[in-house]
C-alpha cells in the first residue's frame, strides 16, 4: 500500500508545500492506485488523466517561483458526476447527457480550483441522483470496498467508495435526500451536508441543461473525506454567496464556542420508534453512547416532541415531488423511471412501514402539480423548521443512526431491503434518517461509529443547529477523538 494515497488532503497540501513531495508524485500515486483497484469498484467513470498530469507539473513549477495557488494547492481530488466540469464530461448518469460537456464549472467546482485542486475525474453515481445505490444506464454499478458484493450506498456512492479505498482524498457530493450521509454511513468515510442553501448549487444536474431551476429547496452541496479536518477545510473553501444563484446568502462563517467536551449539552436518539434501526446499529449507538459518558460527556436520550415520522416523511415527499417535477423533460424515458420507482415503493416491503415511504400517494403531485398545494407544502415545511429550530436549542448537537440498515447487497433499484427478518421499504431502510434534515435544513456530519459483525462500517449523524456548520465540525473533531478514526477497508 502506498502510504500517500491515504493522506489526508490537508496533509498533502502541507506535504506538497514544504516540497517534501511534488504534485506530480502525489497525483501519479493515486493514478497507480485508480489503475490497480478502480475496476473493482467501477467508482471513478471519467477519469482526465491527461489534464491532471499538466496541472500537477504546473503546480509544482510555480512551486519552485514561490507562488502557492491556494490551500490545495497541487492536491488532486474528484468530482460527484453531476457537477458541471468545464471541458470535461459530466453525465449524471443520465443517458441523454452521455455525450454533454459543460462549458463552466459549477460554481464550487470553481472554487476548489481556484484553492489550487487538482481534478483528477468524476466519480460514478446513481443516475440522476435518485437512487440510495449508485447504478445508472451509462456506467457499471459502483460497489463498496469493504465487500464488492454490497453497495456503496446512492446517490454519490462512487464518491463514498473513491474515499474509501484511497482514490481521492475529498470528493465533492450533494444530498438531497441522504446522499452524501447514507453512502459515507455505508463506506466508512465522513461526510457533511451542511444548512440549506449554505453552498452554491449553481451547475448542479438534476436541472437537465435547458430546464428551469426547479430544485429550490433541500439540496445541499457538501463533501467527503477522510477525516474532519479535510470537511472542514472543503467547506470553508467553498462556502459564500452566488451571483449564479442569488437566494444562497451571504452568511458568514460561524466562530466555534471553544466549549470543553465536558461543557456540551448533548441528545441523542438510537432510534425512531416507527422506523426500528437493525440491532448492530442500534448497539453501536448504544456503545457509543457509553464511551462519550465515560469520557465525562453529558449525554441524554431525547427526541423532539411531536415528531411524527410519518407526517415529516409525508411532507418531505410533497416538496421532493414539486421540487423534481420540472427538473427533468417529462418524456417516455424519465416517466418509466418514477413508475419504477413508485410502483417498487408502493408495493414491497412491511405493509405498516410502507404507509411511510409510499411515493405513489404523490402521483397527483407528479401528474398534476397545483401551484396552491406547492404553496400549502412550503408552509408546512417552515413551522417544521421552526419547531425544530426551536427544539434544539438547549442542545448543542443531536446524534442520530443515518439509516435503519448498514451496506447490503446489490439489487434492483427501490426494491425492499431485509433488517433483523423484517423487510423494508426501500426508501424508508435508506431515508427514514435523513430525510427530515433535508426537509428541516439542518446541517448535519456523517462519522465512522463501529461495525456489523460483517465487518460492514456503521456511521453515525450528528446534527447541529442551522448556519452553525464551524461549531458542528468542532463538536464533532472532539467526538471523534473519543468514539474512534478512519479505518482503511482491509482489501485497500
Amino acid at each position: 500500500m502506498n502510504e500517500i494515497v491515504f493522506k489526508s488532503a490537508v496533509e498533502l497540501a502541507q506535504m506538497i508545500s514544504d516540497r517534501q513531495v511534488s504534485a506530480m508524485e502525489v497525483l501519479e500515486a493515486h493514478l497507480a492506485q485508480i489503475a490497480r483497484y478502480n475496476s473493482k469498484l467501477n467508482a471513478i467513470c471519467t477519469l482526465d488523466e491527461a489534464n491532471a498530469r499538466i496541472k500537477a507539473k504546473q503546480a509544482d513549477e510555480a512551486l519552485a517561483k514561490g507562488e502557492n495557488w491556494g490551500a490545495l494547492h497541487g492536491v488532486p481530488v474528484t468530482i460527484k458526476d453531476i457537477f458541471e466540469t468545464a471541458g470535461l464530461r459530466t453525465t449524471a448518469g443520465y443517458i441523454p447527457l452521455k455525450d454533454y460537456i459543460p462549458q463552466e464549472d459549477a460554481t464550487v467546482v470553481g472554487r476548489l480550483k481556484a484553492a489550487g485542486a487538482i481534478i483528477l475525474g468524476k466519480t460514478n453515481m446513481a443516475e440522476l441522483a435518485a437512487d440510495y445505490q449508485s447504478i445508472n444506464s451509462l456506467f457499471p454499478s459502483v460497489n463498496n470496498p469493504w465487500h464488492l458484493d454490497y453497495t456503496p450506498g446512492g446517490s454519490s456512492g462512487g464518491s463514498a467508495a473513491a474515499i474509501a479505498a484511497g482514490l481521492s482524498p475529498l470528493d465533492l457530493g450533494n444530498d438531497f435526500g441522504g446522499s452524501i450521509r447514507q453512502p459515507a454511513h455505508f463506506c466508512g468515510v465522513y461526510g457533511l451536508k451542511p444548512t440549506d442553501r449554505r453552498l452554491s448549487t449553481a451547475g448542479i444536474i438534476p436541472e437537465v441543461p435547458g430546464m428551469p431551476l426547479s430544485i429550490r429547496q433541500m439540496m445541499t452541496v457538501g463533501c467527503f473525506a477522510r477525516s474532519l479536518a479535510d470537511i472542514r477545510l472543503g467547506f470553508s473553501l467553498m462556502v459564500g454567496a452566488d451571483i449564479r444563484r442569488p437566494d444562497v446568502p451571504p452568511v458568514p462563517l460561524d466562530t466555534p464556542s471553544g466549549k470543553s467536551i465536558k461543557d456540551l449539552k448533548i441528545a441523542w436518539s438510537d432510534e425512531w420508534a416507527d422506523i426500528p434501526v437493525a440491532t448492530d446499529i442500534r448497539n453501536a449507538m448504544h456503545n457509543m453512547a457509553q464511551k462519550l459518558a465515560e469520557s465525562g460527556v453529558q449525554l441524554e436520550p431525547w427526541q423532539p416532541q411531536n415528531f411524527d415520522i410519518a407526517k415529516i416523511m409525508n411532507l418531505y415527499m410533497r416538496v421532493a415531488a414539486y421540487n423534481t417535477t420540472y427538473a427533468q423533460p417529462q418524456d417516455r424515458y424519465t416517466l418509466k423511471l418514477n413508475l419504477a420507482l413508485i410502483a417498487r415503493s408502493a408495493t414491497q416491503g412491511d405493509k405498516k412501514l410502507r404507509q411511510l415511504g409510499d411515493f405513489s400517494r404523490f402521483l397527483p403531485e407528479i401528474l398534476n402539480p397545483s401551484l396552491k398545494r406547492y404553496f400549502e407544502a412550503l408552509t408546512e415545511r417552515d413551522r417544521f423548521i421552526g419547531q425544530l429550530d426551536l427544539e434544539l436549542e438547549p442542545w448543542d448537537v443531536w446524534l442520530v443512526p443515518v439509516a435503519a440498515t448498514s451496506a447490503f447487497t446489490h439489487r434492483p433499484a427501490w426494491s425492499a431491503v431485509e433488517i433483523d427478518g423484517r423487510s423494508y421499504p426501500y426508501g424508508v431502510a435508506n431515508g427514514g434518517y435523513s430525510m427530515p434534515f433535508n426537509l428541516s435544513g439542518h446541517p448535519a456530519i456523517v462519522i465512522p461509529i463501529g461495525q456489523t459483525q460483517e465487518g460492514l462500517p456503521i456511521g453515525m449523524q450528528i446534527v447541529g443547529k442551522r448556519w452553525r456548520e464551524m461549531e458542528l465540525i468542532a463538536i464533532a473533531q472532539q467526538l471523534d477523538q473519543i468514539i474512534g478514526t478512519f479505518q482503511h477497508p482491509p482489501l485497500f
